[in-house]
């Protein structure tokens, strides 16, 4: 795809979209205040405005590769920070750990043959540890994805528990005015599932 793609875009967006819009989004310019932080992968396919019927000023997005919320006790990384950010300063009143079909990343942590050149990546999949621990029963109807189905949404678990750990998730549940959700959404249906804590499984979302 040439750059001129997305310039043409751009145009379009200046001539069609922002006129008809632009009293929301002078309204925009002067501050935000989100209701959801959604926490997900970076993968191109993932567009949770489109899925989710979202705009401008919805959600408080952070992505990475594998939608990996990092437990460290020292460094500082972008996806903690923005957690921070979004509960203590934003104020946000729900927090959306979301996981996706197909995941490269997890695809690395089962295989990673391929690697060899990519040593940021390496390491980073130490933080999809988890997931292993945290796998969910295999359906049979998810075909040959079904293994890396259930590891994705382990890796939700995984994640979702080191998102409930973070300092400022924490005191924000505690007061009653956080809460928080673990997603698997499905590239090829649409569909979302959301994780029952209480009964350790995914469960078709809205329910």
């Amino acid at each position: 795809m040439r750059v001129e793609r997305i310039i043409a875009g751009h145009k379009r967006f200046l001539a069609e979209v922002f006129p008809e819009r632009r009293g929301q989004f002078h309204l925009l310019a002067e501050g935000q205040s989100p209701e959801w932080l959604f926490i997900t992968c970076s993968d191109s396919r993932v567009l949770p405005d489109l899925f989710l019927g979202t705009g401008p000023g919805d959600l408080f997005i952070t992505r990475n590769a594998g939608n990996v919320v990092p437990l460290t006790s020292q460094d500082v990384d972008g996806c903690t920070a923005t957690i921070e950010y979004a509960v203590e300063v934003l104020k946000v009143k729900h927090a959306i750990l979301c996981g996706h079909s197909d995941c490269g990343a997890m695809k690395a942590a089962l295989d990673r043959r391929g690697l060899e050149n990519l040593p940021k990546a390496r390491r980073w999949l130490q933080h999809v540890e988890g997931a292993f621990a945290h796998r969910q029963p295999v359906n049979p109807a998810e075909g040959e994805s079904a293994e890396l189905a259930s590891l994705i949404r382990g890796n939700v678990v995984a994640q979702l528990m080191n998102l409930r750990a973070q300092p400022s998730v924490v005191q924000a549940a505690k007061e009653g005015r956080l809460t928080v959700h673990g997603w698997y959404y499905d590239i090829l249906t649409g569909r979302i599932e959301e994780y029952d804590q209480g009964i350790n499984k995914f469960l078709p979302w809205p329910v």
